[in-house]
């Protein structure tokens, strides 16, 4: 059995807006790979090509070139789509159908046997904490509701490669850390998770590896500690006894707290300012290093890509 849980190779899209106007290149060459068991995060600006992407994926629309395949197989072949689950970022549901009644459809669908799709959707409503409010009419859910339904509808025949596009989508923070606690879930079971994620946090806490795509070009791939920079940038230092405004050190950032003032510092200034506090009077309470997150490498590296 292969390693590789989904693979994209070369993939070019180009779009034809109409009325005379230019043909937009989406995805230009784009390939990557998802291993088994891993949870993988797809991330780049607005417009980047992740959306894309994903539906050619799925096979909701044709790439003009490359190929793409899921666990070894093509994936546009009925055997790889059983494989895998789909929870889309703006999925279409029908308002007077209950929640129980719409996945009870998409088991059909799956070809799961009644009695079979009857048990299965009693679990992922409870997986997915909606089994208290799943005979209500669809209509009446909030967003959040519609996105636990939504990923219940994924997890229906515990695919093998699990594809979720912008899965925290108007959850509260709660919701947030149920849906985390459910890919971590899968994960554990031997499931292979593939999302795009606009929430940074959540894709730093739970991700083995990141994608960053920027104008349909992949840009750059690999562990989220070895994207970012691994050397500390600057020091917060903490300190009572002085004013943070009579520090002669040139400063990055300052504030004034009840407890304690600190003073933020690159790294290059540190040692002198610890020689100047203690030289003043001061005492210091604490000194932390500051390191970039995977926020700040896409900021500085793709900020405005793919518009």
């Amino acid at each position: 059995m292969s390693d590789i849980a989904l693979s994209v190779r070369n993939l070019c899209k180009t779009f034809d807006p109409g009325l005379m106007q230019k043909r937009v290149e989406v995805l230009r060459g784009l390939g990557f790979e998802v291993l088994r068991g891993e949870i993988f995060g797809f991330l780049g600006p607005n417009g980047a090509g992740k959306t894309t992407t994903i539906k050619a994926i799925t096979g909701l629309i044709w790439a003009d070139s490359g190929e793409i395949e899921i666990c070894g197989l093509a994936h546009h072949t009925a055997e790889a789509k059983r494989k895998m689950g789909f929870m889309a970022e703006n999925p279409y549901f029908y308002p007077y159908l209950t929640g129980r009644e719409y996945l009870g459809f998409h088991g059909e669908l799956l070809g799961l046997d009644r009695a079979v799709s009857k048990e299965r959707v009693t679990e992922v409503l409870d997986l997915v904490s909606m089994d208290d409010r799943a005979d209500r009419p669809m209509r009446t859910y909030s967003k959040g509701m519609l996105q636990r339904v939504s990923l219940g509808q994924a997890l229906l025949g515990k695919p093998e490669l699990l594809i979720l596009d912008e899965p925290m989508s108007g959850l509260d923070p709660l919701g947030r850390r149920d849906v985390r606690d459910i890919i971590l879930a899968e994960r554990e079971r031997g499931t292979t998770i593939f999302f795009s994620s606009h929430v940074i946090p959540d894709v730093e806490m739970i991700c083995d590896r990141v994608a960053i795509v920027a104008e349909g070009r992949l840009q750059a791939v690999g562990e989220v500690r070895d994207l970012v920079a691994q050397e500390v940038d600057a020091y917060e230092v903490s300190f009572v006894g002085i004013d943070p405004g009579g520090v002669a050190t040139p400063v990055l950032e300052s504030r004034v707290g009840n407890d304690a003032s600190w003073v933020r510092v690159s790294s290059d200034e540190r040692d002198g300012l610890l020689r100047e506090l203690v030289a003043s009077g001061a005492r210091v309470v604490g000194v932390t290093p500051v390191r970039s997150t995977l926020e700040d490498f896409l900021l500085e590296h793709y900020r405005g890509g793919g518009s």
